[in-house]
């Protein structure tokens, strides 16, 4: 039987990872500038913990999440995204007792069954980060900034970012009264998940991406327009900021996300580069969630960005030509005894962090060398009977072709 990887998930080959690494660099050391400490949860969680944080009634919770019992019946979910799990961690292990500002930021695979598509499969990969203990303005532009500043270090300087406020828990009940009405009077037009979402969640019809439903709902009241004084002035703040450091964006009335726990600010960074499924990342103010999960009364914002599509976008840029990093000294052994010379010599170089490398397969001469080229090996040094009697060999520059001699005993490679 031959198996296969199972559908919705992608082996990352060793000819990709370097465009990983990469990625993955730039955005420790942006956090690091941001001063983020990077946390990192288990790759599953009580189902509770996602139904009570996404919220009941979303895509993600009611048909997407991967759960299962385990063997003393408790139901386990995979984790579809990360801020769940990171406000878990905080609360669980009494971060906020530490500091009073916490700023904690995550690498990871994320889970979930839906249908697999471009830089969507259903365990995909993202980054992101939360800051917990914070009500600032501030802390909702740094939030937006962080990716961007990623972005622009991997040399992707084409994005839009759109935001919006969604209100909180005193304007928005009212507002969704409100749209609930409107949204009635078109009801059998709708798409059936949008009639669905009137009497559960109105402001994601808002949201939807049924090009019908988005002509309908064109003249519809915004939640932006119906905010209490706080939304309004915190959101205006979040807008001057934006102007002061000169970062162009929309503000976009439809846009409230697809999770539940989000209050006051909501943005996403999209890119033309990805067509339809443009979003690059996402996020927003979540003052209640921590609360909500059995914490105490903690303001917080964060967000999310995948990196499949990133690497897509980079791709798309032609910025992705990451090469590995090829040995620097090939040892080619003429026999049993060079070979074993050359192996402990190989090691003795990698001590010294110097990339070496031998063969291993007991091959030609002619094989050897033509191996050391395929690795593109920088130098390559051949050992034989003669060259440990005279503890002497060649060193060959495998771009020029010049040989230089050089002692075994202390080989010194050329910088």
């Amino acid at each position: 039987m031959k198996f296969r990887s199972i559908k919705g998930t992608k082996d990352i080959l060793p000819e990709e990872t370097p465009r990983w690494q990469l990625v993955e660099s730039v955005i420790h050391r942006v956090m690091q500038f941001f001063n983020y400490q990077e946390i990192r949860t288990p790759a599953f969680e009580q189902t509770g913990l996602f139904a009570r944080s996404i919220g009941e009634l979303t895509d993600i919770v009611s048909k997407e999440m991967y759960t299962f019992l385990d063997r003393s019946e408790e139901s386990i979910t995979l984790r579809p995204e990360g801020t769940a799990a990171a406000l878990r961690a905080y609360i669980q292990n009494n971060l906020g007792e530490q500091s009073p500002l916490t700023k904690v930021y995550y690498i990871g695979p994320m889970f979930r069954q839906e249908r697999p598509q471009a830089g969507r499969l259903r365990q995909f990969h993202q980054f992101g980060a939360e800051a917990l203990g914070g009500s600032s303005p501030q802390l909702d532009v740094e939030m937006m900034v962080l990716p961007i500043e990623i972005y622009k270090q991997l040399g992707i300087n084409q994005f839009a970012l759109k935001i919006n406020s969604v209100g909180c828990e005193k304007c928005r009940p009212a507002y969704k009264r409100h749209l609930q009405t409107e949204l009635r009077k078109i009801f059998t037009q709708l798409s059936h998940d949008s009639q669905v979402r009137i009497e559960q969640n109105p402001l994601r019809v808002l949201d939807s991406k049924d090009e019908n439903d988005r002509a309908l709902t064109a003249g519809m009241p915004i939640m932006n327009e119906h905010l209490c004084e706080e939304c309004a002035m915190h959101f205006a703040s979040v807008r001057s900021l934006l102007d002061a450091l000169t970062i162009s964006y929309e503000v976009d009335g439809r846009l409230v996300r697809g999770l539940d726990y989000y209050t006051k600010t909501a943005f996403e960074i999209t890119s033309i580069a990805l067509g339809s499924q443009d979003a690059l990342a996402g996020g927003g103010r979540y003052d209640l969630l921590v609360e909500e999960l059995g914490g105490k009364q903690t303001p917080g914002v964060g967000f999310a960005a995948g990196i499949e599509r990133l690497l897509m976008v980079l791709t798309k840029l032609n910025k992705d030509k990451i090469g590995s990093s090829p040995p620097v000294v090939y040892f080619v052994g003429l026999d049993e005894t060079a070979r074993i010379w050359a192996f402990l010599k190989t090691s003795e170089l990698r001590q010294k962090g110097i990339c070496a490398e031998v063969d291993y397969l007991g091959r030609s001469l002619k094989s050897q060398m033509r191996e050391a080229n395929r690795q593109k090996a920088q130098y390559v040094i051949v050992v034989g009977e003669q060259e440990l009697k005279t503890k002497t060999a060649q060193l060959k520059n495998m771009r020029t072709g010049e040989e230089t001699a050089v002692s075994l005993e202390k080989i010194e490679i050329p910088s």
